[in-house]
């Protein structure tokens, strides 16, 4: 959803005012399943990234915690961690009448016609992004457990209250980096052909450019909505789940030392 929203020029059958009505259209015109299009490159990648994204949170919170405030939980600290951290497939299938019937076939396709180059056009911009969202995101989390669970203990009501307020926040904040990192990886027809762009369209500075010739300011900010809504249960479950078995493994471990 949030990537159809983003469209900047979307075909007229694919305009949508809201998340519920693209939803709707969605699954009655183009079957139940359509939402969930690219689902298995997301899960790909999502085991490994969230295994070291976390285990990274902890080494360098600890570390950088000691360093800036003598054993205290800092917010400059987990600002920098969040700068440390953060898909052109999953989004060329998302895509209204997207030709492609399955990854292989996406990867192929685009290997061939727009050479390998293609699948980072966009990683600058990804990178940009993913600096102030993380930080934002960390930032945010962990003022808020220090005034809703002060004691640090595992409490899921809290964990599951800041992730999704972090998740929230960050998304908001960074829709405008969003919105052209889905232009870099779509390169959407309509829109380019308008502006008489030939070729495709490369760098952070040509997207923000012909985002705001397309859109204006208010283009910046097309599916703030959809990525509010997508952001806020994945961080509710991402930092949930981790607090969870965080909890488990250090009980666990002391148990053993008892």
């Amino acid at each position: 959803l949030q990537t159809r929203m983003q469209s900047l020029q979307p075909d007229p059958k694919a305009q949508y005012r809201s998340v519920y009505e693209a939803l709707k259209r969605i699954v009655l015109t183009e079957g139940f399943w359509r939402p969930l299009r690219g689902i298995n490159v997301t899960m790909l990648g999502a085991g490994p990234a969230h295994a070291m994204y976390f285990a990274c949170y902890e080494q360098m919170k600890k570390s950088l915690s000691e360093t800036l405030q003598q054993g205290g939980n800092s917010h400059l600290a987990n600002g920098i961690f969040g700068v440390g951290f953060g898909l052109v497939v999953k989004q060329r299938m998302q895509m209204f009448n997207s030709p492609h019937k399955s990854v292989l076939a996406c990867i192929r396709t685009v290997q061939r016609t727009e050479g390998f180059g293609a699948f980072y056009r966009s990683y600058t911009t990804q990178l940009t992004m993913n600096i102030p969202f993380q930080a934002i995101h960390f930032i945010t989390y962990e003022f808020l457990q220090e005034h809703i669970n002060p004691q640090r203990e595992y409490n899921p009501r809290s964990h599951v209250l800041s992730g999704a307020v972090a998740g929230a926040v960050a998304a908001a904040a960074t829709t405008p980096l969003d919105v052209c990192k889905t232009l870099l990886n779509t390169q959407e027809n309509m829109a380019l052909s308008s502006l008489n762009i030939s070729g495709h369209l490369s760098g952070m500075v040509n997207a923000f450019r012909t985002v705001y010739q397309l859109g204006g300011v208010r283009g910046y900010f097309r599916g703030v909505q959809a990525r509010v809504i997508y952001q806020m249960p994945s961080t509710a479950i991402a930092w949930s789940v981790y607090e969870f078995f965080k909890y488990f493994l250090t009980k666990h471990k002391l148990e053993k030392r008892t």
